[in-house]
């Protein structure tokens, strides 16, 4: 059995394409209202039309919801509160669902669950996935990074479903850094089409961006290798490049000039400023990083940030 804690869409959907294969799944939804809804109705109103198989049993009581292999579908910014609070996920394998850098710490999934919980086994699932499609059984290519080979292989084999191919690494920080790192340039990127700078801006920000994931990348020591997977090239390409990505949404509002919905989680905004904040103290170049940061915090203009990129000194590729 499996535990997924956390029943918005994604970790719905998750445990969804989990159970099609077999596997029984419990899932924790926090608002006791909210998992008896679910439970009765098997839906989900985040994922319209989709039915929950009877192999998911939906639960607002943490203690019946925990199996060894625990799934943590909850945003970046709240995981270490929902460790904290638990202490007895340790000793259960955790595999982090979510992405980003923590506010403060400046850690991503993996290394926040170690620094938590050090009895906890880690693990991340990342990669280029809408919760929708996995919902709807659409075909998904994910990566599980675990630092114990041993470990990945039995989660992969554990998590396997009829829609979701999962590839392994052992290179959790390229991992992590691949699916925060994405974000803030799918920002960018939704900003530069919200302003209208085009098309072809967007290919600029998303490439000189990638270029920015793997010099963070190479100096916390990750695999160029991972940067160049699903959970790094493939998953900036999905984030820029669609309306489904709340993150590329949050950027087209702000190049337009309209108010984003505050409710809905955009972790890329947190994570911009926790990846600058050590970009600087290793120094490390980020220039799309920093402009998104200082349109964020309303110090610069979008056409200003634009020209300012533009006006860098040439360099080669």
């Amino acid at each position: 059995m499996i535990s997924v804690l956390g029943a918005g869409a994604f970790g719905t959907a998750l445990a969804i394409a989990i159970a099609r294969s077999g596997t029984p799944v419990t899932l924790w939804a926090r608002d006791p209202n909210a998992a008896k809804a679910m439970q009765d109705s098997r839906l989900n109103p985040r994922l319209p039309g989709v039915e929950l198989p009877e192999t998911v049993s939906v639960t607002a009581q943490f203690a019946s919801a925990l199996n060894d292999v625990v799934l943590l579908a909850v945003p970046m910014q709240k995981l270490r509160g929902l460790l904290e609070t638990h202490p007895d996920l340790s000793g259960r394998t955790l595999v982090a669902c979510c992405k980003g850098v923590e506010l403060g710490t400046q850690l991503g999934p993996v290394a926040l669950i170690h620094d938590v919980l050090p009895d906890a086994t880690p693990a991340i699932l990342t990669g280029p996935s809408f919760a929708a499609d996995i919902a709807r059984g659409l075909p998904t290519a994910l990566t599980l990074a675990s630092p114990d080979e041993t470990v990945g292989k039995a989660l992969q084999q554990r998590l396997k479903s009829p829609n979701i191919r999962i590839y392994r690494t052992t290179d959790t920080v390229g991992a992590e850094l691949g699916g925060a790192l994405k974000n803030v340039i799918a920002i960018a990127c939704g900003i530069a089409i919200g302003a209208g700078l085009g098309d072809s801006a967007r290919a600029a920000l998303m490439t000189r961006g990638y270029a920015e994931m793997q010099r963070m990348a190479r100096a916390l020591g990750a695999q160029p290798d991972t940067l160049a997977g699903l959970s790094g090239f493939g998953d900036l390409t999905l984030t820029c490049s669609s309306e489904q990505s709340r993150n590329f949404r949050f950027g087209l509002s702000l190049g337009r000039g309209e108010a984003f919905d505050p409710t809905v989680t955009v972790e890329g905004a947190a994570t911009a400023t926790a990846a600058l904040a050590r970009a600087k103290t290793m120094q490390i170049d980020m220039p799309i990083t920093a402009a998104v940061v200082a349109i964020l915090q309303g110090g610069l203009q979008i056409r200003d940030a634009m020209e300012m990129l533009l006006a860098r000194p040439p360099k080669e590729e």
